[in-house]
């Protein structure tokens, strides 16, 4: 089993977590078996009680463990399935040493961070690999090398590298190279200096990926390659993407930095056939139609809060050759202005997930407007309880409906606490997390997009649609088209005579890919292009 690790200097956000999934597309696309793991080294022992602003998206996985925005970028760029193992935080890390120690694992020794901490996090490597039986396992390392909480992180992988041995396990480090306007020029001090930091705690990159806004000429690739000790090809541009982060892999592969990786590893296999990606990169650059949607949210500001909904709207422009402008819109922005004024000319209307009631009214405007509009509207999660909101106060004339989780004291607690989370006290992780089976009602149009009687989807939720109002919704037209498998949880709505009005109490977003779209996000963007030009895109619903 061969290892990649990955380190990131200077400054943070620069793309590790992207870098290590478009390699991970050009190895799986040369026929090895990959898995990918993130190691965060912040002490919370996951991200789910983060905000937003703070960590960007919670990336729900399948076994329902909350993990870091960067596992969806391995799920959308390879086929690897990820775990609640894929993602370790030193809070992990401590809390699983602490509870050894009180359990007497350690025979009575001082419990130290070297060897008790760096041995945890090695297990979780060698864990990884056992369990996805991969050709290669890629490792990303959070943080920025000099940061104090990341240094056990990187003591692990020095040892790691060093009892696996040589041609085993390779470093690859990403780097900022700046361009200074006032010089005219790009500067690789910072690159010297954070290379030189990483070979202080005794790791030596094998490969340097330059993140930069210009393209690195000779003279600067020479000048990283004499001072940080890497042969000339192995230092990588990394130049900001033109279109899509999907370009990625390609870029790299003009870079031949799977080339090189392979080589650093002795592996001999064939060069990958990148023509189906190069097929998403042309339909995302050239796309022969544009539609223009709104995601109306309380995190717009933050790029990163929306992230896999953001991608999954992408992905299904992708799947209709057509192009699609994301206008991000405040909720807050619609309360004080009003949504005809906001939203007029919108061919689309998204509300995603969210906590808090700030901005609720105004994505309550949002649904009214595409309600009564004749708007596409795609709810997800909060969304679906925001539709519910909309529709008894509108429709079923239900004044001051609302959800409990925002007013404890409505008359009408149309969305309510499911009832096996009333005596939670526990924030992190006790949420409906996770995978769960929703049965379809045959014939509705999201049963046609799926086109199965039942599908498995990820949850992360604590609010329901209250049963109790579900007759006098359905009679006014209010379709529930799934549900659990017991009948008790209502996890689809959509509206009947409407272009296109659906809204799930999941999150389809984590499970949808540039070369595997997912049906509502397609079905959705077709809805949009049907409404603004009056003709099918691919013909009806569900062909």
């Amino acid at each position: 089993m061969k290892y990649i690790f990955v380190t990131g200097g200077v400054v943070s956000s620069l793309g590790k977590g992207l870098t290590a999934a478009a390699l991970g597309t050009l190895l799986e696309h040369r026929g090895l078996k990959v898995a990918l793991q993130k190691f965060d080294p912040y002490l919370n022992v996951d991200p789910g009680t983060m905000s937003p602003f703070q960590h960007g998206e919670v990336y729900v996985l399948d076994d329902g463990a909350e993990t870091d925005l960067d596992l969806g970028h391995y799920e959308r760029f390879t086929h690897t399935k990820l775990t609640r193992f894929n993602n370790l935080t030193s809070g992990q890390v401590y809390q699983t040493v602490l509870n050894n120690e009180r359990e007497g694992k350690y025979l009575g020794k001082t419990v130290q961070v070297i060897p008790h901490v760096t041995d945890e996090i090695q297990k979780r490597i060698y864990l990884v690999g056992e369990m996805t039986k991969a050709d290669v396992v890629i490792t990303e390392i959070g943080g920025t090398t000099g940061d104090i909480e990341g240094l056990p992180f990187l003591e692990a992988i020095r040892e790691f590298a060093q009892d696996v041995g040589p041609n085993n396990a390779i470093f690859i480090h990403v780097t900022y190279v700046p361009f200074i306007k006032a010089a005219g020029e790009l500067k690789t001090k910072p690159t010297q200096q954070s290379v030189a930091k990483l070979r202080e705690i005794g790791i030596t990159p094998h490969i340097i990926a330059c993140r930069c806004e210009y393209p690195l000429n000779k003279d600067v690739r020479q000048k990283i390659a004499l001072f940080c000790n890497v042969p000339f090809e192995a230092v990588i541009e990394a130049k900001d993407v033109d279109h899509s982060i999907y370009e990625m892999p390609l870029m790299l592969q003009r870079e031949r930095m799977d080339e090189l990786v392979c080589r650093l590893l002795h592996l001999d296999v064939p060069r990958p056939d990148m023509r189906s990606w190069q097929e998403i990169i042309r339909k995302l650059i050239a796309p022969a139609h544009r539609v223009r949607i709104a995601v109306v949210g309380k995190y717009i500001e933050l790029q990163d809060a929306y992230k896999s909904v953001y991608e999954a709207v992408i992905h299904g422009g992708i799947a209709h050759d057509c192009g699609v402008q994301i206008e991000k819109l405040d909720a807050e922005q619609i309360e004080g202005e009003g949504a005809e004024r906001v939203l007029k000319g919108i061919g689309g209307i998204l509300v995603p997930g969210g906590f808090g009631e700030r901005g609720i009214e105004g994505k309550i405007a949002a649904a009214r407007y595409a309600r009564e509009n004749n708007v596409p509207y795609l709810g997800l999660c909060l969304g679906m309880q925001i539709a519910t909101i909309e529709f008894g106060r509108n429709v079923l004339g239900l004044a001051g409906a609302h959800s409990t989780e925002f007013q404890r004291d409505t008359p009408h607690p149309v969305i309510d606490l499911q009832e096996d989370q009333r005596e939670v006290r526990m924030k992190g992780g006790t949420m409906r997390l996770g995978s769960q089976v929703c049965q379809l009602v045959a014939g509705t149009r999201i049963q046609r997009l799926y086109d199965a009687a039942s599908v498995k989807e990820r949850h992360r939720h604590r609010y329901e649609f209250n049963n109790r109002y579900r007759a006098s919704y359905e009679a006014a037209g209010f379709v529930i088209a799934g549900m659990t498998p017991d009948g008790s949880l209502v996890e689809c709505i959509e509206l009947r005579d409407h272009p296109f009005y659906c809204a799930v109490q999941y999150h389809p977003e984590f499970q949808s890919k540039p070369n595997a779209p997912h049906p509502l996000f397609r079905g959705f963007i077709e809805a949009v292009h049907d409404n603004l030009h009056r003709r099918p895109l691919l013909g009806p619903v569900g062909a």
